[in-house]
């Protein structure tokens, strides 16, 4: 067995990420330099060498990689109750902040008028895009790349569903196995392994199971509950190359069955960039606004869970597995193919229903030109854009 980081207690870990909910604003890659200062360089949790390696492993999973790395670190330092710890306290905070937002939206929408719910839409339009260009230069950088993640928008466009979003992917793996070429496998630290291979095996079980089974259960069942679980822990298990990327999925799923409506599901994303933590606690916005049960805070929470549910079996599934699937060259091949797809997906989701629903004319256009330099150019905190376009919306619609 791999020598790993000193043990600690749940306690611990849980006060040390709830400072990183509550303080951990600008996306994935920003919330990994927390990490990686809060973990490896102050606390001295983890080496380099591994916590490069953990960020390899979740970036390789699909789902969240900010908070897989942040449930693996909290594995690692106190065992199951330290995973379960270390999420919780990083997720909570953003997930509260924004189903106060679905609770509090209307009456302030009342009072302000529609134009600052518009103006979250057209800040959406700027974080999008940017996400876009930058997961471009990332997972599509060659030519092969860029023309698959160019074929996967217009599947997705032209089947505007999940199983258009799903084929996407599928499309995505099988070219990437037939005509992609991973370059050799970089030197890397053994990690510990703290979960044993009988407790993986039976994770990866659960996530296959509930993969396979729920939309099963939801078919032969009436049951909103079942149903919600279902699109949720669906979209959670998808989403390869960040949380952006829950977008057009999340709208696929909600939207269609009249859960929430486009002008809420956007104002939801748009307040979303504006709390600390993980993007994925946009769920707790979607459960808490639904118009079916489980809604409210109730339906926040379950949403959350199911969202995070794959995120966590994976993480502990794939851990003690990881060296002989991180080895395999036509794995990593797949995966450049996936990664390319979910390039095309999220430009899909910039069009339609990001740009189709947030740009109505010039001054919208305007106002997400202004956003997307502010964040490219100037760097400026998306929390700041967010109130500013908001603002800028209400002026607008004062006038």
């Amino acid at each position: 067995m791999t020598t790993g980081p000193r043990r600690g207690g749940a306690g611990e870990v849980f006060r040390v990420f709830l400072k990183l909910g509550l303080t951990s604003f600008g996306g994935p890659v920003a919330h990994l330099g927390y990490f990686h200062n809060e973990f490896v360089r102050r606390r001295g949790w983890l080496d380099e060498a591994r916590y490069g390696d953990l960020v390899a492993l979740c970036q390789f999973l699909p789902g969240p990689a900010s908070s897989q790395v942040g449930i693996a670190i909290g594995l690692l330092r106190a065992g199951y109750l330290g995973a379960a710890a270390a999420w919780a306290a990083f997720t909570l905070p953003s997930a509260i902040a924004l189903m106060l937002f679905a609770y509090f939206s209307p009456a302030i929408g009342g009072v302000l008028g529609a134009g600052w719910l518009h103006g979250l839409k057209v800040a959406a339009v700027a974080v999008v895009a940017l996400a876009v260009l930058g997961m471009a230069r990332s997972l599509a950088p060659d030519r092969a790349r860029a023309t698959l993640a160019v074929v996967a928008a217009a599947v997705v466009l032209a089947v505007p569903t999940a199983l258009g979003q799903i084929g996407a992917i599928v499309l995505g793996g099988v070219a990437g196995l037939a005509l992609l070429r991973s370059g050799p496998m970089e030197a890397h630290a053994p990690l510990a392994q703290p979960v044993s291979r009988g407790a993986a095996a039976a994770a990866l079980g659960i996530f296959v199971a509930l993969l396979a089974g729920l939309p099963i259960l939801a078919a032969a069942t009436t049951n909103s509950g079942v149903d919600m679980f279902d699109a949720y822990y669906r979209a959670g298990s998808l989403v390869f190359g960040g949380g952006h990327v829950v977008l057009p999925l999340l709208q696929a799923e909600v939207v269609p069955q009249g859960w929430v409506t486009d002008d809420s599901f956007l104002a939801g994303y748009g307040a979303a960039q504006a709390v600390p933590g993980p993007l994925f606690a946009f769920a707790a916005y979607l459960g808490a606004a639904s118009s079916v049960a489980p809604n409210g805070w109730a339906g926040g929470l379950f949403c959350l869970i199911a969202i995070f549910l794959p995120s966590a079996l994976l993480v502990i599934g794939v851990l003690p597995f990881w060296e002989v699937v991180r080895g395999n060259p036509r794995i990593r091949n797949a995966l450049m193919g996936v990664n390319a797809a979910v390039v095309g997906l999220l430009a899909a989701a910039l069009y339609r229903p990001v740009w189709t629903a947030g740009i109505l004319g010039p001054a919208d256009f305007a106002i997400a030109a202004a956003a997307f330099v502010l964040l490219f150019r100037w760097s400026a905190p998306p929390w700041l854009v967010v109130i500013l376009c908001a603002a800028a919306g209400a002026a607008i619609d004062a006038l």
